[in-house]
């Protein structure tokens, strides 16, 4: 999300509706909504237009007064999310009425320069619109009546916020961030690592398994390069995530590896890689990405164990022998400084192109001794043209005059990889026969 968008916050007590707003405000659910108060706990921002303006909103955790432990933290982020804000949209429950927490926000509200609004939700049909107005006794001014479930007067608050952003800072979002998703299994770190590669505690970190529900980004200049880095929610098997939010905190952290140019993929490296770090990585080759493996708690793994941890994790992500393998202590900071120069080695190999001229060329030379079919072949197998169809990932058309074995195409990337590098990537091999490009062009 470009910082230069203006930023509407939408704060209040938890379990008011406050992600279902954004999700009516969005026009499709992205915000995880449950029944169960305290679901959101880090600010989330989506990017919104409405009319000619577009801004961004952030999703808060509950915001209460008392909160202690776990709460407080969420409280933080919502009284950041506050404070940066252009715009602030209090929410508050229309059947409930007036709470206690309501006013000791409200009192905090009425500090702030900042625009406030009220949108008193869960107002479902004009029967109930009259209560409303006991709001204004927040004293931040009228209530806008609004069902969040329904869209009922949705677009009256939003005109009513588009009126109130700043006349500047409408500027285009920064397509050239390489979007980065920090994923791993829960507890490893992403979130530690999260914060000091964006450089505040912009995800919430807390030694409860499972704190981080949805997913956080947030665009980083380093070194000169920008990067969309996504902190997602930890990715625990299927089986113990079927229901609730932790379901949707899985499927939006399978969407941002889609989604992602780049994966960080956090390993407790005390533990070490478990079947489930097996099956995020697969899940990474799968979707194309190129791949940094952090071993992160490295301060925790004694002296005279440190090359057998390493020669660990090689061995058990061997489908993936290609990503790096950077160690870190989100803790202490050790090994970040790493970071920045792996993942752009991972990002220059995802986008490399080799010229035709110089494949074929290598062709002539580079396949000597491999066994490219079955040798029972009544004419030997041979590869007549290569070219790279693509990039992101660097994916490889190869023709020959009959079909490939897998162990043939393996020793090709092999050999690829030796010979022009592509370290940190995934590289994608197609073999097409002159039959079958027949076959498909008389059909």
């Amino acid at each position: 999300m470009s910082a230069r968008l203006p930023v509407v916050a939408i704060v209040g007590r938890a379990n008011v509706g406050k992600s279902t707003l954004v999700n009516r405000v969005l026009g499709r659910r992205e915000a995880i909504e449950h029944p169960t108060p305290g679901v959101t706990r880090d600010r989330q921002a989506y990017e919104v237009s409405w009319g000619d303006r577009r801004f961004a909103v952030v999703d808060t955790g509950g915001w209460e007064p008392r909160a202690r432990g776990l709460a407080s933290k969420v409280l933080a982020q919502a009284e950041r999310a506050a404070a940066e804000a252009d715009v602030i949209v209090f929410v508050v429950d229309a059947q409930v009425g007036i709470t206690q927490d309501d006013l000791v926000v409200a009192k905090g509200l009425r500090k702030a320069t900042t625009p406030v609004l009220i949108a008193a939700n869960k107002v479902d049909s004009a029967t109930h619109e009259p209560d409303t107005v006991l709001f204004a006794k927040l004293g931040l001014g009228e209530p806008f009546a609004v069902s969040a479930l329904h869209g009922r007067a949705s677009g009256d608050l939003l005109d009513a916020v588009v009126a109130a952003l700043p006349e500047a800072g409408d500027a285009p979002p920064d397509e050239r961030a390489l979007s980065i998703a920090i994923v791993g299994r829960p507890n490893v770190g992403k979130s530690s690592l999260f914060n000091r590669l964006v450089g505040e505690e912009r995800s919430i970190v807390h030694d409860l398994p499972g704190t981080t529900r949805d997913t956080v980004d947030t665009v980083v200049e380093i070194e000169g390069a920008r990067y969309r880095f996504v902190d997602t929610a930890g990715m625990r098997r299927r089986a113990r995530a079927a229901t609730g939010p932790e379901f949707y905190g899985l499927v939006r952290s399978m969407r941002a590896i889609d989604n992602a140019g780049l994966a960080l993929h956090v390993i407790d490296a005390a533990e070490g890689p478990t079947e489930q770090d097996q099956k995020i990585a697969e899940h990474v080759r799968d979707a194309g990405c190129a791949a940094v493996i952090v071993l992160n708690k490295w301060d925790l793994v004694p002296p005279e164990d440190v090359d057998d941890v390493a020669d660990a994790t090689r061995d058990e992500l061997r489908f993936v022998p290609w990503a790096t393998l950077v160690r870190t202590s989100a803790l202490t900071g050790r090994g970040i400084a790493k970071l920045p120069a792996a993942i752009e080695s991972a990002r220059a190999s995802w986008e490399h192109r080799v010229p035709t001229g110089a494949l074929n060329s290598w062709l002539r030379e580079g396949l000597t001794g491999i066994p490219l079919g079955d040798t029972k072949r009544a004419r030997p197998l041979r590869i007549r043209y290569i070219t790279q169809a693509g990039v992101r990932p660097p994916t490889f058309v190869v023709f020959a005059n009959g079909r490939l074995t897998a162990s043939a195409q393996r020793a090709i990337e092999n050999r690829l990889r030796r010979d022009f590098g592509f370290a940190g990537t995934p590289i994608r091999i197609r073999a097409r026969s002159p039959e079958r490009t027949r076959a498909r062009a008389s059909t």
